[in-house]
């Protein structure tokens, strides 16, 4: 199924040695057949079988990788599944994989809906949408992450009782994050205003973040459970 895409897939002109990382390491880190060249029929991917049965988590737009990586680092006993459409983000982080011991990582170079497609329902114990593009224009909230076009199918892939988390330094992403989520089977778990001020106890800042801090925007951080 074709769909529109709105936001960057290619920046500065990719390095040799990033080129060769792509053609190299993406065909061994795919989380499986995905795209509709490979998997026209959209036979649901054998998540048991390609990560031996631990807990899968998914990050949607995984920008340069740093979270991702230490996610990964820092829980071994669990697979995590990266998804970025940005070539330079995906040539970072496999950078970033080749000078780590992390062999739970799995990377999906492409629009997340391709692999809302495939991935088995309730098969993501955890979601992170991290500084995703916040479309600051109104006529073009529509093309945000926490809309129903994204919500209805993340919500389908989720485990019961898996956690989501979200977090942007734009206020008007909040608003329609706190309207939107709840709505489609989640709840939001702040109780005082520290869960949403507060970092996570895990938490690895991004260079959105830091650049977000340089220029004195105030990051948030929603929780939520799936229903």
């Amino acid at each position: 199924m074709r769909r529109n895409f709105y936001g960057r897939i290619h920046g500065k002109t990719l390095r040799p040695g990033q080129k060769r990382r792509l053609e190299e390491d993406l065909p061994r880190l795919s989380p499986g057949p995905v795209g509709a060249d490979t998997n026209p029929a959209r036979t649901p991917l054998d998540l048991q079988a390609r990560f031996g049965g631990r807990p899968v988590w998914l990050e949607i737009g995984f920008g340069g990788g740093e979270h991702l990586l230490h996610q990964a680092e820092s829980h071994p006993e669990v697979a995590l599944i990266g998804c970025e459409p940005f070539v330079n983000g995906v040539a970072m982080l496999l950078g970033k994989l080749r000078r780590s011991s992390a062999d739970n990582v799995a990377v999906h170079p492409g629009d997340v809906r391709e692999l809302f497609e495939v991935l088995p329902r309730a098969s993501i114990a955890r979601a992170f949408l991290l500084y995703p593009d916040p479309w600051p224009k109104r006529r073009h909230h529509r093309r945000r992450f926490v809309t129903p076009e994204h919500l209805q199918p993340l919500a389908r892939v989720l485990k019961p009782g898996a956690i989501f988390r979200v977090a942007t330094d734009i206020a008007d992403y909040v608003r329609q994050t706190l309207e939107q989520v709840p709505r489609h089977g989640f709840e939001w778990l702040a109780r005082t205003p520290a869960d949403w001020r507060s970092p996570w106890e895990d938490w690895q800042s991004t260079r959105y973040e830091i650049k977000a801090l340089r220029e004195g925007r105030t990051p948030y951080y929603l929780t939520f459970r799936r229903l």
